[in-house]
């Protein structure tokens, strides 16, 4: 980019990876500082609760790094470098816009970031008199909320783009609708039924991050009390060797919190059955050797299993059930979006197969893989990680015959699957060997009572046992 003759550096932003991520965590530079890049070029990798994505290099020239370090945690649309001339340092725009006037007849370098971002800003009219020729940079959720609520921009003190650009929440804020926080911070406060007013704000101007809400359930658990100001003993720690020691940030602090935040708030209840498979086995090797090569893959059990399940959720819609978010109702949900869960070198990470009811076999396999894919790359997409409206997880693979899962919130239950393994039991009159399971089904008995819980579980292994019902 030029201003008059002289070249001038390039933003590089951390760009919005979704519509519920407000923060990344910083992993590791992908090329050396002062580095020549191309635009396009993979220059960087961030971590969100979700996944990591690859933070591409914006222009053509030198990278130069800014003062952040691995391992921190920023907000979406912060500066991590400058792309410029070999002899330059960092130098962001908003440096350089204290020095020089702004020329309104051309784009500035932060217009042009944060458009090559992916991220569209508006300009907003300043109306005549108000004292200042400035440009307000807001997001077009910002720009709508605020010409339907009437209200002035240049008014909002924005804190997005490192406190440049107004987001919808400054907006909202100024109407005084909700409380100053993300809205990651807002939907693990409702979660776990924390009061954001008994919050105090670490970021900018006082916002509410999730690490702000993650701490607050820490100290919960801990026994600390923000309303007392009780704090709890101490454990004590015996002094002993350290061999290994794993940050609790990313995906495993998010796993830390809202499993301890599911135990809190919901009465979790379990129920075990055993399953005669033997039907199954035999439909998904005639499967393996009838569709493998047309589908291009070959069926497994994941599979049958996630369309038994997903026919279940729809004959018992009790099943596919949330608590409303002012805890006030029960919702019964329309689509059946299974959760799948996952082991991953990152930790448990639950992608969604949306409208799994509607479904046939190939169509759902080909979905799962795709997002197993996704997933093992790193490149899962925020929005296939939510919505679910119950969960499936199977740990057959490691031996494992019953177990007792975890409620992934705001889900009304969620079905542990077992080994499939040869047992003697009793078949038709006689000691047959069949192929036996265990299927364990976890729900929230504030939402289901035992009985509805136990048909629904009865459903899924009359299925499993005699699949020709779905697959026939």
């Amino acid at each position: 980019m030029q201003k008059g003759n002289e070249l001038m550096s390039e933003d590089l932003f951390i760009p919005k990876l979704g519509q519920t991520v407000e923060e990344v965590v910083l992993i590791g530079w992908l090329v050396e500082d002062g580095t020549k890049v191309e635009f396009g070029d993979p220059v960087l990798e961030v971590e969100t609760d979700k996944a990591i994505f690859n933070v591409e290099a914006n222009a053509k020239g030198y990278i130069h790094f800014g003062p952040h370090q691995m391992g921190e945690t920023l907000p979406v649309l912060t500066v991590v470098a400058t792309i410029g001339k070999k002899d330059e340092e960092f130098s962001p725009s908003d440096q350089q816009a204290e020095s020089e006037p702004k020329e309104t007849s051309q784009e500035t370098p932060k217009e042009s970031a944060q458009t090559a971002a992916g991220v569209e800003t508006h300009e907003a009219v300043v109306p005549e008199g108000s004292g200042t020729r400035d440009k307000i940079f807001a997001s077009p959720r910002a720009k709508k909320l605020a010409s339907e609520k009437g209200v002035d921009l240049s008014r909002v003190s924005p804190t997005g783009g490192e406190g440049t650009r107004v987001v919808e929440q400054d907006v909202r804020e100024f109407l005084g609708q909700k409380p100053n926080a993300t809205p990651i911070a807002l939907q693990l406060a409702q979660e776990v039924g924390l009061d954001l007013e008994t919050i105090v704000g670490s970021g900018a101007k006082g916002v509410i991050s999730r690490s702000d809400v993650e701490r607050a359930i820490r100290e919960r658990l801990s026994g600390a009390s923000q309303v007392s100001q009780v704090t709890a003993p101490k454990a004590n720690y015996a002094e002993t060797k350290v061999t290994a020691r794993q940050p609790l940030r990313s995906i495993r602090k998010l796993i830390f919190d809202r499993m301890a935040a599911s135990d809190m708030q919901t009465a979790r209840v379990t129920l075990v059955t055993e399953v005669d498979a033997t039907e199954l086995v035999t439909l998904r090797e005639r499967l393996k050797a009838e569709k493998s090569e047309s589908w291009g893959f070959a069926p497994g059990y994941n599979d049958l299993l996630a369309m038994i399940v997903a026919h279940s959720l729809k004959e018992f819609p009790f099943m596919n059930a949330r608590v409303s978010e002012d805890g006030a109702a029960i919702e019964q949900l329309g689509p059946v979006n299974l959760g799948m869960a996952m082991d991953t070198d990152r930790g448990l990470v639950v992608p969604v197969i949306k409208s799994a009811d509607q479904m046939d076999l190939q169509s759902l396999g080909l979905r799962f893989r795709e997002l197993v894919n996704q997933v093992q790359s790193g490149k899962i997409l925020p929005e296939d990680l939510t919505g679910g409206t119950f969960t499936m997880t199977n740990l057959g693979q490691f031996d494992v015959d019953a177990f007792t899962p975890v409620i992934n919130l705001p889900e009304a239950g969620i079905l542990g699957v077992g080994r499939i393994h040869d047992k003697a039991v009793a078949y038709q009159g006689e000691v047959k060997i069949r192929k036996m399971m265990t299927l364990s089904l976890v729900f929230d008995h504030r939402i289901i009572d035992g009985a509805p819980a136990a048909r629904f579980l009865q459903r899924v292994k009359e299925y499993v046992e005699y699949p020709i019902m779905i697959f026939m």
